[in-house]
């Protein structure tokens, strides 16, 4: 993958999570499945599976995953099954890249298409990127202690 779209991966997968809307006010915490691809301009998928405990929903929701990347929504509207983002997100040392995003969830799922405007050399290359979250359960498996 080329440096500029492994750059935008994370954040876009971050942003990017199927189920229809409903007056839910946030997702349920719990063990969560992701499947995150960026369609273009060079398809990728990465799915994971994380740990999300009640004080994090909200974080995640927002596609605030760690700490490589800083993400500002002035346009953040999250409520009644509806998801809408529009802001920036940077790493350290990068310049903010334009980010949006819209969507859908209940307690159990979340899907968001997500779009940023690149600039490369120049050019203006618009990423698009979707992420589909689904609940597996109400815990998480215990963490696997390292080798040693």
């Amino acid at each position: 993958m080329n440096r500029p779209t492994s750059w935008l991966a994370a954040p876009l997968l971050s942003l990017a999570f199927v189920g229809a809307a409903s007056a839910q006010k946030a997702i349920a915490p719990g063990y969560w499945e992701t499947t995150s691809k960026v369609t273009s301009p060079f398809p990728t998928q990465k799915t994971e599976r994380r740990c999300i405990k009640p004080a994090d929903v909200e974080g995640f929701m927002e596609g605030k995953i760690n700490h490589i990347y800083t993400c500002t929504y002035p346009t953040k509207e999250i409520g009644g099954g509806q998801i809408k983002l529009q802001g920036s997100c940077a790493t350290k040392d990068g310049a903010p890249v334009p980010i949006s995003g819209e969507g859908v969830y209940t307690s159990d799922t979340m899907h968001i298409d997500a779009r940023v405007a690149l600039a490369v050399g120049g050019l203006n290359i618009p990423v698009h990127a979707s992420t589909d979250a689904k609940r597996l359960g109400d815990t998480c498996p215990d963490p696997v202690a390292p080798a040693g």
